[in-house]
Protein backbone atom coordinates (compact mmCIF):
# COMPACT_ATOMS: atom_id res chain seq x y z
CA UNK A 1 0.00 0.00 0.00
CA UNK A 2 1.50 3.13 -1.07
CA UNK A 3 1.80 5.96 1.55
CA UNK A 4 -0.69 8.71 1.46
CA UNK A 5 1.31 12.27 1.96
CA UNK A 6 -0.15 14.30 4.88
CA UNK A 7 1.23 17.56 3.66
CA UNK A 8 -0.21 21.54 5.20
CA UNK A 9 -0.69 23.99 2.97
CA UNK A 10 1.45 26.75 3.85
CA UNK A 11 -0.26 29.28 5.63
CA UNK A 12 0.93 32.03 7.92
CA UNK A 13 -1.31 34.32 10.20
CA UNK A 14 -0.46 38.22 11.19
CA UNK A 15 -2.00 40.28 14.23
CA UNK A 16 -3.28 43.52 12.38
CA UNK A 17 -5.07 44.70 15.33
CA UNK A 18 -6.60 43.82 18.82
CA UNK A 19 -9.29 44.79 20.73
CA UNK A 20 -11.37 43.46 23.18
CA UNK A 21 -14.53 41.74 22.02
CA UNK A 22 -17.88 43.24 22.74
CA UNK A 23 -21.29 41.44 23.28
CA UNK A 24 -21.93 41.75 19.58
CA UNK A 25 -19.33 39.51 18.47
CA UNK A 26 -19.01 35.85 17.47
CA UNK A 27 -17.92 34.92 20.81
CA UNK A 28 -19.38 35.90 24.37
CA UNK A 29 -18.12 36.09 27.93
CA UNK A 30 -20.68 35.74 30.44
CA UNK A 31 -18.98 36.46 34.00
CA UNK A 32 -22.08 34.97 36.55
CA UNK A 33 -21.70 34.71 40.17
CA UNK A 34 -22.51 31.22 41.78
CA UNK A 35 -23.33 28.72 45.09
CA UNK A 36 -22.13 24.98 45.01
CA UNK A 37 -24.75 23.04 46.92
CA UNK A 38 -23.90 19.25 48.39
CA UNK A 39 -25.51 17.64 51.55
CA UNK A 40 -27.27 20.67 52.86
CA UNK A 41 -24.74 23.26 52.63
CA UNK A 42 -23.80 25.86 50.60
CA UNK A 43 -20.83 27.18 49.31
CA UNK A 44 -19.74 30.35 49.38
CA UNK A 45 -20.53 33.06 46.20
CA UNK A 46 -17.55 32.37 43.03
CA UNK A 47 -17.30 33.97 39.94
CA UNK A 48 -17.07 32.06 36.94
CA UNK A 49 -16.65 32.92 33.28
CA UNK A 50 -18.46 30.78 30.75
CA UNK A 51 -17.83 30.88 26.91
CA UNK A 52 -21.06 31.67 25.08
CA UNK A 53 -22.14 32.04 21.08
CA UNK A 54 -25.51 32.00 19.16
CA UNK A 55 -24.75 28.94 17.43
CA UNK A 56 -22.77 26.51 20.44
CA UNK A 57 -23.34 22.52 19.69
CA UNK A 58 -21.47 21.02 16.71
CA UNK A 59 -21.70 18.21 14.15
CA UNK A 60 -18.79 16.40 13.24
CA UNK A 61 -18.72 14.14 9.95
CA UNK A 62 -16.95 11.08 8.32
CA UNK A 63 -17.28 10.13 5.32
CA UNK A 64 -15.65 6.81 3.97
CA UNK A 65 -15.82 4.51 1.33
CA UNK A 66 -13.93 1.22 0.52
CA UNK A 67 -11.40 0.43 -1.89
CA UNK A 68 -10.36 -2.70 -2.77
CA UNK A 69 -11.71 -4.08 0.43
CA UNK A 70 -9.59 -1.32 2.40
CA UNK A 71 -11.80 1.67 4.40
CA UNK A 72 -10.59 5.09 3.54
CA UNK A 73 -11.73 8.35 5.00
CA UNK A 74 -11.71 11.82 3.88
CA UNK A 75 -9.77 14.66 5.85
CA UNK A 76 -9.33 18.40 4.89
CA UNK A 77 -7.11 21.15 6.18
CA UNK A 78 -8.50 24.00 8.62
CA UNK A 79 -6.53 27.16 9.95
CA UNK A 80 -7.57 27.50 13.08
CA UNK A 81 -6.60 31.44 14.63
CA UNK A 82 -6.27 30.70 18.01
CA UNK A 83 -3.16 28.51 17.71
CA UNK A 84 -1.07 31.07 15.94
CA UNK A 85 -1.95 33.48 18.97
CA UNK A 86 -0.87 31.31 21.77
CA UNK A 87 1.39 33.07 23.82
CA UNK A 88 3.52 30.39 25.55
CA UNK A 89 6.00 27.13 24.03
CA UNK A 90 5.18 24.99 22.56
CA UNK A 91 4.64 26.95 19.04
CA UNK A 92 2.50 24.66 16.97
CA UNK A 93 1.14 25.17 13.47
CA UNK A 94 -2.44 26.83 13.05
CA UNK A 95 -3.51 24.40 10.61
CA UNK A 96 -5.00 21.14 11.21
CA UNK A 97 -5.84 18.19 10.07
CA UNK A 98 -9.71 17.53 10.48
CA UNK A 99 -13.28 16.08 9.58
CA UNK A 100 -15.30 18.19 8.19
CA UNK A 101 -17.14 20.05 10.71
CA UNK A 102 -19.35 22.98 11.86
CA UNK A 103 -21.09 24.59 14.04
CA UNK A 104 -25.46 23.99 14.80
CA UNK A 105 -27.36 26.92 13.57
CA UNK A 106 -30.05 28.02 16.34
CA UNK A 107 -33.10 25.41 15.60
CA UNK A 108 -30.87 23.01 13.44
CA UNK A 109 -31.23 19.47 14.31
CA UNK A 110 -27.31 18.44 14.29
CA UNK A 111 -28.00 15.61 11.52
CA UNK A 112 -29.29 18.44 9.29
CA UNK A 113 -26.12 20.45 10.08
CA UNK A 114 -23.72 17.72 9.55
CA UNK A 115 -25.66 17.20 5.89
CA UNK A 116 -25.13 21.28 5.31
CA UNK A 117 -21.35 21.08 6.60
CA UNK A 118 -20.18 17.95 4.21
CA UNK A 119 -21.53 19.49 1.19
CA UNK A 120 -20.09 22.82 2.28
CA UNK A 121 -16.65 21.68 3.19
CA UNK A 122 -16.04 18.17 1.22
CA UNK A 123 -18.44 18.67 -2.10
CA UNK A 124 -20.38 15.50 -1.34
CA UNK A 125 -24.21 15.86 -1.36
CA UNK A 126 -26.33 13.59 0.75
CA UNK A 127 -29.66 12.89 2.56
CA UNK A 128 -29.79 13.97 5.52
CA UNK A 129 -31.13 10.31 6.76
CA UNK A 130 -28.19 8.39 5.09
CA UNK A 131 -25.94 10.40 8.34
CA UNK A 132 -25.75 8.04 10.87
CA UNK A 133 -25.05 8.85 14.67
CA UNK A 134 -21.61 7.56 15.36
CA UNK A 135 -21.94 7.16 19.56
CA UNK A 136 -23.22 9.64 21.71
CA UNK A 137 -22.09 13.31 21.80
CA UNK A 138 -19.04 14.34 23.15
CA UNK A 139 -17.65 17.44 25.54
CA UNK A 140 -15.09 18.89 24.26
CA UNK A 141 -14.18 21.99 26.97
CA UNK A 142 -16.35 21.75 29.61
CA UNK A 143 -14.24 23.99 31.84
CA UNK A 144 -15.40 26.87 29.75
CA UNK A 145 -18.08 26.77 27.33
CA UNK A 146 -20.83 24.59 27.22
CA UNK A 147 -20.56 23.10 23.99
CA UNK A 148 -21.83 19.62 22.54
CA UNK A 149 -20.12 17.82 19.51
CA UNK A 150 -22.80 15.33 17.58
CA UNK A 151 -20.33 12.85 15.57
CA UNK A 152 -21.98 11.22 12.64
CA UNK A 153 -20.69 8.97 9.80
CA UNK A 154 -22.14 8.20 6.16
CA UNK A 155 -20.62 6.05 3.28
CA UNK A 156 -20.09 7.87 0.30
CA UNK A 157 -19.10 7.96 -3.07
CA UNK A 158 -16.40 9.59 -4.59
CA UNK A 159 -17.19 9.70 -8.21
CA UNK A 160 -20.41 12.05 -6.92
CA UNK A 161 -17.79 14.19 -5.08
CA UNK A 162 -18.24 18.15 -6.42
CA UNK A 163 -16.28 21.29 -5.56
CA UNK A 164 -17.19 22.17 -2.07
CA UNK A 165 -19.25 25.63 -1.95
CA UNK A 166 -17.43 26.62 1.47
CA UNK A 167 -18.67 29.22 3.30
CA UNK A 168 -17.15 32.25 1.88
CA UNK A 169 -14.50 32.71 4.71
CA UNK A 170 -10.50 33.06 4.19
CA UNK A 171 -10.28 30.31 6.61
CA UNK A 172 -11.54 27.88 4.41
CA UNK A 173 -10.05 29.55 1.25
CA UNK A 174 -6.90 27.54 1.19
CA UNK A 175 -7.99 24.07 2.48
CA UNK A 176 -6.72 21.18 1.00
CA UNK A 177 -8.64 18.25 0.78
CA UNK A 178 -7.49 14.32 1.30
CA UNK A 179 -8.61 10.47 1.26
CA UNK A 180 -6.44 7.86 2.95
CA UNK A 181 -6.81 4.48 4.42
CA UNK A 182 -8.35 4.50 7.77
CA UNK A 183 -5.72 2.75 9.52
CA UNK A 184 -3.10 5.33 8.00
CA UNK A 185 -5.02 8.22 9.58
CA UNK A 186 -5.16 6.34 12.66
CA UNK A 187 -1.42 6.10 12.50
CA UNK A 188 -1.04 9.92 11.45
CA UNK A 189 -2.81 10.48 14.95
CA UNK A 190 -0.36 8.12 16.58
CA UNK A 191 2.60 9.98 14.62
CA UNK A 192 1.18 13.27 15.79
CA UNK A 193 0.26 14.00 11.98
CA UNK A 194 -2.96 14.39 13.23
CA UNK A 195 -3.84 16.53 16.63
CA UNK A 196 -7.05 17.49 16.71
CA UNK A 197 -9.16 15.65 19.22
CA UNK A 198 -12.56 15.58 18.02
CA UNK A 199 -10.71 13.88 14.87
CA UNK A 200 -8.78 11.39 16.42
CA UNK A 201 -11.98 10.27 18.26
CA UNK A 202 -14.34 9.83 15.56
CA UNK A 203 -11.99 7.95 13.61
CA UNK A 204 -11.07 5.93 16.37
CA UNK A 205 -15.09 5.35 16.67
CA UNK A 206 -15.56 4.70 13.09
CA UNK A 207 -12.56 1.63 13.16
CA UNK A 208 -14.19 0.16 16.16
CA UNK A 209 -17.98 -0.08 14.45
CA UNK A 210 -16.29 -1.22 11.58
CA UNK A 211 -14.51 -3.76 13.34
CA UNK A 212 -17.08 -5.08 15.68
CA UNK A 213 -19.91 -4.47 12.96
Amino acid sequence: MTPVALELPAVELSVVREELANADGFLRVRRVELVAKHEGETSSRFTYEVLDRTALDASIIVAHHEVDGVEHVWLLSSIRPPLALRPIEPRVSAVLWELPAGLVEPGEPPREGARRELEEELGFAVRTEELEPLGGYTIPAPGFVGELHHIFHVRVDPRTRREPTGDGSVLESYARIVSMPLARALEACRLGEIRDAKTELALRRLADLLHHG
